[in-house]
């Protein structure tokens, strides 16, 4: 058992590496949570990859391993299966070693045995390891996981449905054989059954593990759109300034309304839709329209501009060339005098994140650029840097619906008709 690092409970040293192990039969949702986990903590700005045994094994062997490959009787597949263990685990503690902060370890990694070589390597690596098991029961997810995602794996490339499955289920099966659930002894762990129905926490300590925590017991798997829009334009856009707290403008207002009867097309009774705005009043002005009282959030609120507020980027460029430059050079870090950057929006954006993924219905997010840029790069999971350079118009709604391997972006264009 590893005590937590730095000398007292609760009290991790600074700078630490993480080593996360992923514990689970197959078809359980690990390698969803792995991709899921890697693109948040990267969002927040920790260096983080993904290491999966089973990609490692279609790179080195070829896809097409029958079932046969994964029974435990079967001595010289156990023997290949232990080493390409050992090569990504290898690959996940040299990547530490580098640049990287946190290396998730995507495996089965279902008995004791295996579980204690991957605690001697943390160890002698002096990274803080924490295993997340996955638990699931209820044979409808698991059926469900099996056709969305083990059907189209290249391992079954060409296999008739039937036959994929009936070899899947025999895989899971040698699996169930020899596997072990996570004691106490086992250090520190974190235990999810049934999509968040049952969680089992122990011995988890310090930030990144916290983080981690919060973010898994939040996060569901239910395939559902997100919302995303711009408010309709407002005085300030009209005049090029930044920031404020200005009214729609007439072609603000003409947005609005044409937003409500989309929403109305794709929804009809809107029952089982939440909106959230900022505190902002362009915001609120443009969810009016909807009929449905949003929930409006202060963290949802535009990146502050601090001394620039109110002004143009001309004027800016003119009246404070160094500021101007500086932004250009580093957007993403780039601080406003006195106000925020584009890491700062993330920060705070944060708790919003959290709550989209404990949703389960569809939600409409109407604010502001910088913080929809913000939300946008995690779903996509795009490096910090492109953040602040995502094309973000006015009067266009992005819908993303997050997947097992991904997340799939639509954007439809609702511009209001210009005057004669």
């Amino acid at each position: 058992m590893f005590p937590p690092h730095g000398g007292g409970v609760g009290r991790p040293r600074r700078g630490r590496k993480h080593l996360i192990a992923l514990v689970g039969l197959p078809a359980r949702g690990k390698t969803f949570t792995a991709r899921k986990l890697s693109g948040y903590l990267g969002w927040l700005g920790y260096p983080t990859r993904v290491f999966n045994v089973g990609e490692l094994r279609r790179a080195r062997l070829g896809a097409g391993q029958h079932h046969e490959f994964f029974d435990p009787a079967n001595r010289d597949a156990s023997e290949q299966r232990r080493q390409l263990a050992g090569l990504a685990l290898d690959a996940a503690l040299a990547f530490l070693r580098g640049d990287g902060r946190v290396a998730i370890y995507d495996a089965t990694n279902s008995t004791r045995e295996r579980r204690r070589e991957i605690q001697a390597r943390a160890q002698a690596e002096d990274c803080d390891l924490l295993f997340v098991e996955i638990v699931n029961h209820d044979p409808a997810v698991i059926e469900t996981n099996l056709r969305e995602t083990k059907l189209s794996s290249p391992d079954y490339v060409g296999v008739a449905e039937a036959e994929a499955l009936r070899d899947f289920r025999a895989r899971i099966g040698h699996y169930e054989s020899v596997y072990e659930t996570l004691e106490e002894d086992e250090g520190a762990w974190l235990r999810i059954v049934d999509r968040g129905r049952k969680v089992e926490i122990h011995e988890v300590y310090g930030w990144i593990p916290g983080r981690i925590v919060f973010f898994l017991t939040n996060l569901q798997v239910t395939r559902r759109p997100v919302w995303l829009t711009r408010h309709g334009e407002s005085a300030w856009n009209v005049l090029g300034r930044i920031g404020g707290d200005s009214e729609l403008s007439p072609r603000g207002r003409e947005y609005a309304q044409n937003l409500a009867g989309y929403v109305r097309s794709q929804f009809g009774p809107s029952n089982d839709l939440d909106v959230w705005t900022s505190m902002l009043r362009r915001t609120r002005e443009t969810a009016l329209p909807l009929g449905i009282e949003p929930g409006a959030w202060k963290a949802l609120d535009e990146i502050h501009a601090g001394v620039c507020d109110g002004l143009t980027y001309s004027q800016i460029e003119r009246n404070m060339p160094e500021e101007f430059a500086a932004r250009r050079r580093d957007k993403f870090h780039y601080r406003y005098p006195r106000g925020e950057s584009y890491q700062d929006v993330v920060q705070r954006v944060d708790r919003v994140l959290i709550e989209l993924e404990r949703y389960r219905t569809p939600v409409l997010v109407i604010a502001h650029r910088a913080v929809l840029r913000a939300l946008t790069a995690y779903f996509l999971q795009l490096p910090p840097a492109e953040t602040p350079h995502l094309p973000m118009p006015l009067h266009s709604v992005i819908q993303l619906t997050p997947t097992a391997y991904g997340c799939e972006e639509e954007r439809v264009e609702l511009e209001p008709q210009v005057a004669e």
